[in-house]
Parts: C-alpha cells; structure tokens; sequence
C-alpha cells in the first residue's frame, strides 16, 4: 500500500517467522535484499509489527553478522542495531537502504526495547533516529498511512484487542464522530472530477491538475528523480488547503519542485473513483494474458470505453508523463519508472486493496499508455478538451 504521502510501504510481521530450526536463513535474507532493492531507489516506509518474536523463533547472532556482512561490511555498529530492535531491521542502518526510507513505525514495542533505544541514542545518528516511531496500538497508524491497505495477521490484531481491553479493564469509549461536512464550492480533493467541472464553469481539467502539470512542464522535466521523492507532509496539507479554498498558490514559494509532484500524485490518489474507473480494473488487470504484439491494440480498446470526462484527464496526463519520459536521460525516470508510481494511483480495486500479483499488470499498463501515448489516444477527440 502507500502512506499519507504516496510512499510505498513494506510490512514485516514477526509472528509469522517459524522457528528457527525450521527456517532457511540464507534464503530469508535473499528475500529480504530482493524485496528491499524493488523499492530503495524511491521513497518508502517501513512498518514492523513486532508482536510473536520469541526465542524460538529470533534469528541467532551468528545470522545478525552474516546479514549485516551482506548489506554493509562497514557497519561499525550493526550488532547494536540488532540488539535494539531485537528483531530484523538490519538493512536500514545502511546507506543504501536507509537514504530514501523516509519512515520507520515499530508497532507493539516491548519495553525491553524501549529501554534499550534508551540506552544507546547516542550512537545512532539523529538524521535516522526521528524517522522511527513508536505505535503502542494499531489505531495509531491510520494518521499515518492507510491502514486499510495494510495486510495485518490475525495474530497481531487479537494481540492489539487484548491490549486494548486491559487499557483500564475496559475498552476505550467510543468517540462520536461527527458527520462529513459537504464540499467547499471551490473544493479539488476528495471530490470527483463532475463535481470539480460543475464549479469551474465546464472546465475539464481540474485547475489543481492544470496548474501542477504545467509548472513541472516549465521546470521540473528533467529533475532527477521527479516523482520518486517526497515532500514534507505538513506542507503538502498547507497546499492542498488553499486549492480547496479556492487561493492561488505559487510553487515558487516552496523553492521544492517535489512538491508540485507530489501534489499531482495525491490528487489522482485521493479521487472519489479512480480515473480509470472501478469498471475498468479487471480488464487492466487482464493485460498480461494478452499476447504482446496485441497489448497496445487492448489498451486503446480499454481506454477508449472510458467516459468523456475520464479520457480527456487521463489523456492529459499521460500527454504529460509521456513528455517526461522522453527526458529521462536526465530525470532518470522512464515510462517504466513512472508506471511504477502512478499505477497504483489511476486504478485500485471497488473493494479491498490490490494484490502483489496485481501489480504487474497494473504498472505494465500505465507503461504502455505513455509509452505508445500517441498511437493509443490519436484517434479519439472529446468536445471541450
């Protein structure tokens, strides 16, 4: 899933390590370099839900060195870094690893590792040290990142109901929430796009769309990593804001050409319906099952059913993304780099969240849309666009 801030975000639940006897080392140590280096070049977030390590299952310290050996050999430190996590978060005190990992969230901390953060602070950096964050319960990650995408073992969760009802004997009161107020007329996020045309005088492209778009168009093609970093939450909360409030922004003031990127990013993402539509997920997901000299053709088939309002945004973005990618000998961000970030952020399943395995699909047909941008929306004209 992603968080509060589109990163994407990698989950390890300890009580789903079998016993150590049972477990081959070398091969989970494999995994981890293999899932961890899909996602380092980007921005990312880590949560660990620490509940079910015992001793039966706690990798030997013997395994510590050797992983530490194999992510960093320079590491002064990693035994230390072991001992107070008491657990596997080995790779994020190396540079490769620990560079774009923007977030840290160790969920049901012991004591005993509290205390041990305690003792020895002084020996991690600071830089890395403020991104880690204690979470005593799992309602604590909602203002995080959205924990309904998150794929959480029973285990943990009967863990956190236990912890919850001994909170006092009792489970915490429920608190009233008081009912969704109505858009603001000059509303851009969390609204759909009719409702956005409706306020802008028939305008298709969202204004909040039109104006990033075209401020990276001027100065952002060939920023290196452009739309693989992040931006301070708070400031992109400051932004979005002022769009729903109808006041001007200029990204000038922010001296972060990520922000922009950013601001594009959660838009799309915080869309009532995505705009490729719910209707369309299946067929996008059928793409790989298409022979390949034919994915192109199925493509323009899928998008061309879309509705009008629909076409024309996604027409404009891919128009975009497709001008960025002709860059990428600067930004580094090819069709196949930008498929990754937003796939995930034109198209998501009605119900629940989409698989790994869905993945695949879904970025290989973003890829193909800015790819083959001009054989693939060239002959589909929508009045108004």
């Amino acid at each position: 899933g992603d968080d509060n801030s589109g990163r994407k975000v990698i989950t390890f639940s300890c009580c789903r390590m079998p016993p150590s006897h049972q477990l081959n080392h070398t091969r989970l140590l494999e995994y981890l370099k293999y899932t961890l280096d899909q996602y380092v070049e980007n921005d990312y977030t880590v949560v660990y839900f620490h509940y079910g390590l015992k001793s039966l299952n706690k990798p030997s310290l013997k395994w510590l060195q050797t992983a530490y050996k194999e992510f960093d050999r320079n590491c002064s430190y990693s035994i230390l870094w072991s001992m107070i996590f008491n657990s596997l978060t080995i790779p994020f005190s190396f540079p490769r690893y620990k560079k774009n990992l923007k977030a840290l969230y160790v969920v049901h901390p012991t004591n005993f590792i509290k205390i041990l953060w305690n003792i020895f602070k002084p020996l991690i950096s600071h830089k890395f040290g403020k991104k880690i964050t204690y979470l005593n319960y799992l309602s604590d990650l909602r203002e995080h990142l959205k924990y309904d995408q998150l794929n959480i073992p029973q285990e943990v969760i009967r863990h956190d109901e236990n912890l919850q009802r001994k909170q006092k004997g009792k489970l915490p009161p429920v608190v009233k929430v008081p009912p969704p107020r109505p858009p603001l007329p000059t509303q851009q996020f969390g609204v759909s796009l009719q409702y956005i045309k409706d306020k802008n005088k028939g305008e298709l492209i969202p204004p909040v769309m039109k104006e990033t778009v075209s401020y990276l168009k001027r100065k952002g093609l060939q920023v290196e990593g452009l739309f693989r970093r992040s931006a301070s939450i708070q400031t992109i909360k400051d932004v979005q804001k002022l769009y729903n409030q109808g006041k001007s922004v200029n990204f000038d003031d922010y001296h972060d050409i990520h922000i922009p990127a950013v601001i594009l990013k959660t838009f799309l993402r915080e869309l009532p319906q995505p705009l490729l539509t719910f209707e369309c997920y299946d067929h996008v997901i059928g793409i790989t099952s298409v022979e390949s000299s034919l994915r192109v053709t199925r493509c323009k088939e899928i998008i061309h059913g879309l509705p009008e309002h629909n076409y024309v945004v996604l027409k404009y973005l891919i128009c975009f993304l497709h001008m960025v990618s002709q860059e990428s000998l600067y930004n580094r961000m090819t069709a196949s780099s930008l498929a990754c970030v937003f796939g995930l952020n034109l198209i998501w399943p009605l119900k629940g969240t989409a698989s790994l395995s869905a993945l695949v699909p879904l970025n290989l047909f973003t890829e193909l849309l800015i790819d083959f941008y001009t054989n693939i929306f060239n002959s589909r004209t929508v009045p108004g666009e």
